[in-house]
């Protein structure tokens, strides 16, 4: 089996280190050739110039039920001309009063070439599947939606 990495780097960049007085901007690498610029939820005194942990986690899953949806289309002979998704994710409290993400909700638009047509109920039966094969949503242990958009 694979194992993937990615590096990550936080620096004191104001000499102060104590609750809330602190950035929590920091660069994540990957293959050593993508650099991300990171921070907490705006909410949370982050930039919303930087990615955060609950954005990342949406695209995680987006990009990895896209792909597993694309895999299934192509065996399937669906012609996908084009996939669009917006990813929520939507932030509470669990029953310990500790935040967490509720849901991530799915809004997959997919176009496909040839006026080929398929009816809500086959869309929905493909994004279903499409969830039960995704990586990330097997990792995930709460509430995925997904929205079904033709």
């Amino acid at each position: 089996m694979d194992s993937l990495s990615i590096n990550l780097v936080w620096e004191l960049n104001n000499d102060i280190f104590s609750p809330g007085k602190y950035s929590t901007y920091h660069n994540i690498k990957i293959n050593d050739k993508i650099n991300i610029h990171a921070d907490s939820a705006s909410s949370y005194g982050g930039s919303v110039d930087n990615m955060n942990p609950e954005q990342s986690l949406a695209a995680s899953l987006s990009s990895c039920h896209m792909m597993t949806f694309l895999a299934l289309a192509a065996k399937f002979k669906w012609p996908v001309k084009n996939y669009k998704d917006k990813a929520i994710a939507h932030l509470g409290k669990n029953s310990d009063g500790k935040m967490f993400v509720v849901k991530i909700e799915l809004n997959p638009k997919v176009l496909f070439s040839n006026d080929f047509k398929i009816s809500k109920d086959e869309m929905s039966k493909m994004q279903d599947r499409s969830h039960r094969y995704c990586f990330i949503a097997n990792s995930l242990s709460k509430e995925v939606e997904i929205v079904i958009n033709l």
